[in-house]
């Protein structure tokens, strides 16, 4: 899958978990948001970590 769109779909796998704002975020950012929302991590909490991480 090239990077759009692999970029993409992360964001839109974002919006669809409540992620909103996610359109500045790195597809890395955005992988481990998803899967801190996959266990069950309030989005925003995953997002702001996300984001500080890096």
């Amino acid at each position: 899958m090239s990077e759009d769109r692999e970029l993409h779909d992360l964001r839109r796998q974002g919006h669809e978990a409540g992620n909103e704002g996610s359109s500045k975020m790195t597809a890395e950012q955005l992988r481990e948001a998803l899967a801190k929302v996959g266990k069950d991590e309030d989005t925003q909490t995953a997002k702001a970590e996300s984001k500080s991480d890096k």
